[in-house]
């Protein structure tokens, strides 16, 4: 797994969410925030920080949100273990919200 398919997994699920109504976001964000808060989790592990409670902003903003927490583990070179997991996240998350 690489960087790249994990920015683009990210992007896809951004992309697919971004436009969404607020009716359509009922009951989807707090799932959203749930992955954000894992991606950031899994930076922090990664960096060897401390794990910090991420915000959680208004739906709409979860998009941008995800793709930040994702650019700051990728800035990190996590291992290869990491990139598939949370690209494997990522993905099971957009099935779901499509479903």
């Amino acid at each position: 797994m690489s960087t790249e398919q994990l920015r683009r997994a990210a992007d896809l699920l951004a992309n697919q969410v971004g436009h969404w109504t607020p009716a359509r976001w009922a009951g989807r964000g707090e799932s959203m925030h749930l992955l954000v808060q894992r991606v950031a989790d899994q930076a922090a592990d990664a960096g060897g920080t401390p794990r910090r409670t991420v915000p959680r902003l208004p739906d709409p903003a979860l998009a941008d949100q995800l793709r930040v927490v994702v650019s700051e583990l990728i800035s990190l070179a996590p291992a290869a273990e990491l990139l598939a997991q949370t690209t494997a996240e990522i993905a099971a998350l957009r099935r779901d919200l499509d479903a």
